[in-house]
């Protein structure tokens, strides 16, 4: 069995439902992080539909709080999930916001990593993070 994000009439991902049930209950940890919804709507009869536009604005706010994290643990947590939207952003053929986190920068708090986490290059950064979504593009069928 699988199920289907789907834009309009494209299929972004067609996942197992195990994997399926995992990313949706992920959908919602970040969008209560972030406070924002993402787009991605109920699964019903093993489809959902994902908002373009409502989805972009997701994106790119997920990764504007990804790249401000300095906490290693958050970081590593987080890295899967926000992969896997840039999968579907891509293939959706969203254009993300890859600007510095301090140009998206909320002046919320931070979550402090003691000892403080090395820091990278913004290109440094989305280099690793662009190859990891590539990877992962892999094994997502469409």
């Amino acid at each position: 069995m699988s199920q289907y994000y789907d834009m309009g009439d494209q299929t972004l991902w067609n996942p197992s439902n195990g994997a399926s049930r995992l990313f949706m209950s992920q959908v919602s940890v970040y969008e209560a992080e972030l406070g924002l919804p993402s787009g991605i709507g109920p699964m019903r009869a093993d489809e959902c539909q994902v908002d373009r536009l409502v989805f972009k604005e997701f994106v790119d706010a997920l990764l504007a709080w990804h790249r401000r994290t300095s906490h290693a643990v958050i970081g590593a947590l987080s890295e899967g999930f926000v992969a896997t939207v840039l999968v579907l952003a891509e293939r959706a053929g969203l254009e993300v916001n890859w600007l510095p986190a301090g140009v998206a920068d909320d002046g919320g708090l931070k979550d402090v990593q003691v000892p403080a986490a090395p820091v990278s290059s913004e290109k440094a950064w989305a280099a690793a993070l662009r190859c990891k979504s590539r990877e992962l593009g892999r094994f997502m069928a469409a």
